[in-house]
């Protein structure tokens, strides 16, 4: 099996850090008004996180041997947004149902190449990322979608997302109007990550019927 994470074929896997950012920073432009952009969002994460991800990959491997082995979707086909919703009040499977009802959107889903462990880490935390939102608490307002990512840069180390608050920083300090209000949520949003676990190594598919809030305490203290 391959070690390496698949690319895009604009995309060489010999590019430079510049054209790499460059890239990025066109692809951010992109999703910033069509954030449901897959081959976007592929991109953004390929050009700035493949190393990453195979990192990732190797340091996880052995540790969650299972879960690399079955490559399971989040949610299976089986389990409908219809279906989630049948789960009781409060627990993961009935607010999953119930968020993307409420914001009129659907979840993520992964059209691409599977080749390698790297590849299926990028495919849990695409089909995982609306449930990190609820495990957080983070909305998906502005503010909320880059306190995520200062999240990220501790729990997961996703350089993509060190650019994405970096980029987001100026814009939320004039939306706010408080450079000190912004500063102080990211950096309690960076140390939120620190103390959680890794959140592409929960066992989702186990926890549809468990509580949200006794999920949050459990994972993201």
């Amino acid at each position: 099996m391959t070690e390496s994470m698949s690319l895009p074929s604009e995309l060489p896997r010999e590019s430079s850090f510049l054209r790499r950012l460059i890239i990025s920073l066109k692809t951010l432009m992109v999703l910033k008004d069509e954030a449901a952009n897959s081959r976007k969002a592929w991109l953004l994460h390929t050009a700035m996180d493949d190393v990453t991800y195979e990192s990732l990959a190797r340091e996880l491997r052995t540790e969650h041997a299972q879960m690399f082995a079955e490559r399971r979707t989040v949610p299976g086909p089986e389990l409908t947004l219809e279906r989630l919703a049948e789960y009781p009040e409060g627990t993961l499977g009935k607010v999953f149902s119930g968020y993307f009802q409420k914001n009129g959107i659907f979840p993520f889903s992964y059209e691409f190449p599977l080749q390698s462990d790297a590849d299926f880490l990028y495919k849990r935390y695409r089909e995982t990322h609306d449930i990190h939102h609820m495990l957080t608490g983070y909305g998906i307002d502005d503010f909320g979608e880059i306190e995520i990512q200062a999240f990220y840069i501790a729990n997961l180390g996703l350089r993509h997302a060190r650019l994405i608050v970096f980029a987001g920083l100026p814009y939320l300090c004039v939306q706010q109007r408080s450079v000190t209000k912004v500063v102080r949520r990211l950096v309690a949003a960076y140390r939120h990550g620190k103390r959680s676990r890794n959140l592409l190594t929960l066992p989702y598919e186990q926890l549809w019927g468990v509580p949200l809030r006794e999920l949050t305490a459990r994972y993201c203290p």
